[in-house]
């Protein structure tokens, strides 16, 4: 099998366009790239589909580099049989890989192997041959001095027969299967642990039964959780019953006096080696599926976390509410560089108000501050409360921007190379500012994991998790663009082609030669070569550039198609930008070349009408009920304006304004059946919420969104 019927199988595409997409990531072309730029190539494949082509790929590329080790290791203990090699070779299943590779893998001495040491093989040899009737007399020719009687001899070939079972392809598979459809997940409470506090949380698995299939990924993550932290027992099993009569089947032959031994051997192998092995293989392939939802849902929040409205290039006076510490306010310029920094203390205990509303007008007006932006932790909501008392001169907007991940930002190698002379406080305060002028280009700083907006994110695989939430950020930079000439070099990384070192060379290039004039300069970036060119290139902007196709979208290679095209309009290029009558007269069969066809010139007329278009909405100001503080204020009936601040499989989680954020569970998001939350809310939205019912001991608020 080719690696493109491989991908074919999974992926519902075209084999022509899967060739042409594995071409393309051959010759180090990015995602981003191809999905943008290569259309006409693929047959018009989004990102999504071209992540799922790279994946099949190297799938396919671990199952050759196993199959060759499987071989080779065979082949070196003199034991491939053209038969098995066959069967090697036309596998593309790991796991069938593995299972005809067992009887050949290294492993510690088992019972079968001291056995045949006793030379015992030829007696189990002859009991699986079942057609014999005089099993216990044969069994007497096999007495040694390590086997002194029959019935050790006996066992001793069970011991063997136990092995080839458990070493039998159709055995295996057959009970795969078995457990795929019947499996039963069971748990059970560590008594001495009942009584913890910690274990609380997971009381409803202390004696808990369900089928595999049917544990939704955050209960199964959460019991095996519970099991971790040993809380917990947890068995994945089957009807035993159900399990012997598969292999009976596969293994037993005829009724005599070998037929009792094969079925103690079939007892032995399933109890012994099979369950275990099997059953461990079913939570794994369902930890990997719960894996794979959960890092779905964690990538889906922080995609829409990245894209958050940005207010833009403003003036910010940012603040990090607190009480005894006071507040950290930092005010920043439009490129989010720091002017000023101070501490207030308008809270209790100092209740230093009076001083502290002097001390924000005076920021608000020496640094012609535009907007206040407040973390939303502790003493967010009387902070808010006091910023909107105070009477400026002009108008200013106040928003709650989320702090998650601000401290791990502060405590960075990044932040301290960005403040070497400031202190933790005053980072996270820039910090929150620049969370509101552009989420993207703060939060790229933060490790994913940190941001907190996934469920069980400790709990998965982690490399898969970097992976997936590198492609979410990757996604997401690009989709946006780049100002190349204000961009850190943490953002630059992200972009197609680019990379860290790169990007440190951008920058630096930057810091000496100043701000980049055209596309064209960035080909003077040292170790910059002409693959990183054409792979980022597009992906950055130069705003005020002599050529304003440097500020859009258009690829340089089709720099002359447009140019083409506004020669045929008898207009100039800037004449032919944002012009929509203009464009409108373009008929891009005309300007078909054999780089670029008919979908990328769709693409290119669609940027001329609107360059360098922001694809992010703009942001808008959102005010919490001013009479609920703390969730004491919060009763069961109260409509509630909230901000969806988490998503999860089960429904998703809303900031009403109180330290604990309430949860919709997916059945009181709207009238009727839901299957995906994100098909109704999403992250950061503005909601209505009703309170249905609050648990103040243990910190809970249930709400609905069917008011």
């Amino acid at each position: 099998m080719t690696n493109i019927q491989f991908i074919a199988k999974t992926a519902a595409t075209a084999a022509i366009n899967i060739q042409k997409t594995v071409q393309l990531l051959q010759e180090d072309c990015t995602i981003p790239f191809i999905s943008r730029y290569r259309k006409d190539t693929t047959g018009n494949l989004d990102e999504v589909q071209i992540e799922q082509i790279a994946k099949l790929q190297k799938e396919y590329e671990v199952i050759v580099k196993r199959k060759e080790a499987i071989l080779k290791s065979i082949t070196e203990q003199n034991a491939l049989l053209p038969e098995l090699e066959k069967k090697i070779q036309q596998s593309f299943d790991l796991q069938e890989l593995e299972d005809f590779y067992l009887p050949f893998k290294k492993k510690k001495k088992t019972k079968a192997d001291v056995a045949r040491e006793n030379g015992l093989e030829p007696l189990a040899k002859i009991i699986m041959a079942q057609n014999n009737d005089a099993i216990d007399f044969i069994s007497s020719k096999y007495l040694n001095e390590n086997v002194i009687n029959e019935d050790a001899a006996l066992q001793g070939a069970r011991d063997i027969i136990a092995e080839w079972i458990n070493e039998n392809i159709y055995v295996r598979k057959q009970l795969r299967k078995l457990y795929e459809r019947k499996a039963i997940i069971t748990t059970k409470v560590v008594k001495t642990k009942k009584d913890e506090e910690a274990a609380q949380k997971f009381n409803q698995y202390f004696e808990w039964s369900e089928p595999l299939t049917k544990a939704p990924s955050h209960r199964l993550l959460a019991m095996l959780r519970a099991e971790n932290e040993g809380f917990i027992k947890f068995k994945v099993e089957v009807d035993i019953d159900e399990a012997y009569d598969i292999i009976d089947t596969l293994i037993l032959k005829s009724q005599n006096s070998t037929t009792p031994h094969v079925q103690l051997a079939i007892e032995d192998s399933y109890k012994r080696l099979l369950h275990p092995a099997i059953s461990n293989e079913a939570l794994q392939e369902a930890k990997g599926k719960a894996d794979a939802n959960s890092i779905q849902v964690f990538a889906n929040n922080l995609g829409q976390l990245l894209l958050a409205p940005p207010l833009g290039e403003k003036r910010i006076l940012a603040i990090d509410p607190g009480f005894r510490s006071g507040c950290k306010i930092v005010c920043l310029d439009e490129k989010g560089d720091l002017l000023y920094n101070e501490t207030i203390y308008p809270h209790a205990p100092q209740k230093e108000e009076a001083m502290a509303m002097k001390k924000i007008r005076s920021m608000v007006n020496s640094y012609k501050i535009d907007a206040i932006s407040i973390g939303n932790g502790t003493a967010s909501r009387e902070t808010e409360f006091f910023i909107k008392k105070i009477a400026f001169d002009k108008p200013v907007q106040v928003f709650i921007v989320s702090e998650a991940g601000a401290s791990v930002y502060s405590a960075s190698k990044i932040a301290r190379e960005e403040f070497p002379d400031y202190d933790v406080t005053v980072r996270g305060s820039v910090s929150i500012g620049r969370r509101l002028s552009d989420p993207l280009a703060e939060l790229v700083k933060i490790d994913p994991k940190a941001i907190g907006v996934g469920q069980y994110q400790h709990d998965v695989d982690q490399n898969k998790l970097k992976e997936e939430l590198d492609n979410t950020v990757i996604r997401c930079v690009n989709s946006v663009g780049i100002n190349i000439n204000t961009a850190s070099k943490h953002l630059l990384s992200y972009v197609s082609g680019i990379g860290e070192k790169l990007a440190e060379n951008i920058v630096q290039y930057r810091s000496e030669n100043g701000p980049f004039q055209d596309r064209k300069q960035l080909k003077k970036v040292p170790r910059l070569g002409e693959k990183a060119y054409q792979q980022g290139v597009a992906f950055i902007r130069i705003s005020n550039a002599k050529n304003p196709l440097d500020n859009s979208a258009v690829h340089p290679e089709a720099y002359g198609i447009v140019e083409k095209m506004a020669k045929d309009l008898k207009l100039t290029v800037n004449d032919l930008i944002a012009n929509k009558e203009k464009t409108a007269l373009i008929k891009p069969e005309n300007y078909i070349t054999a780089e670029i066809g008919l979908l990328g010139l769709k693409d290119i007329i669609k940027e001329l009408e609107k360059p360098g278009l922001d694809p992010r909405k703009t942001v808008t100001v959102f005010e919490f009920d001013p009479n609920v503080k703390t969730i004491k204020d919060v009763k069961s009936g109260m409509i509630l304006p909230g901000i969806v601040n988490n998503i999860t499989n089960f429904g998703c989680f809303v900031d009403i304004g109180v330290k604990e954020s309430g949860l919709v569970h997916i059945s009181q998001l709207k009238v009727g059946f839901v299957s995906d939350v994100n098909e109704v809310v999403k992250l950061h939205q503005h909601v209505q919420v009703k309170v249905t019912e609050v648990d103040e001991e243990r910190k809970r608020i249930q709400l609905t969104m069917i008011i």
